[in-house]
């Protein structure tokens, strides 16, 4: 099983490389996705005593993109930080309105990840030492995904961390009007 989803992941890799996946564009609600993301990651925070927080305006944020693969971008992102977090953590989201953009940013208070390694977190089947003695199942493809798809939408992803404190993985999307 976990060989046929190392190559169902590199293979999507693949397609999103060559733009061999298209995008169902939409307009749709990012604070009502990632509270779907909440809900089905809800289980496993708790399992690690994690407190996961949206910090969600009053108002919907509607935006341009393909739903179900940014809902894959911001479970894989949560995921993570559930995974890689300290115990009895945090992982909190917010959204920011940046001009014609909606920066959704995704951090945790884990143990943080070293500078020389921040560079290398989103290529393909790039572990950090941290993260394959806290977590020997992963495959270092998760975040080449979600890298993957935040450029096919024409949009940045990036990620930065201290040591000790934790880290915090954002990415944009264009705002589309309600």
């Amino acid at each position: 099983e976990r060989l046929i989803r190392i190559v169902e992941d590199l293979d999507e890799i693949a397609q999103l490389d060559s733009g061999g996946i298209k995008l169902n564009i939409t307009r749709f609600d990012i604070v009502a996705v990632t509270n779907e993301v909440i809900e089905m990651l809800e289980m496993k925070a708790r399992k690690r005593k994690i407190n996961l927080v949206c910090n969600k305006p009053d108002k919907s944020i509607y935006v341009e993109g393909d739903q179900e693969r940014i809902l894959q971008v911001i479970t894989n992102i949560i995921e993570n930080s559930i995974r890689y977090g300290i115990e009895e953590g945090q992982v909190t989201i917010d959204f920011i309105d940046v001009n014609k953009q909606i920066l959704t940013e995704i951090t945790d208070n884990g143990n943080g990840i070293d500078p020389d390694e921040l560079p290398r977190v989103f290529e393909r089947f790039y572990r950090t030492p941290r993260g394959r003695a806290a977590f020997s199942k992963g495959k270092g493809l998760g975040l080449a995904i979600v890298k993957h798809i935040i450029e096919a939408h024409n949009q940045t992803i990036n990620a930065r961390s201290i040591i000790g404190v934790g880290s915090t993985f954002g990415f944009t999307l264009n705002k589309r009007s309600p």
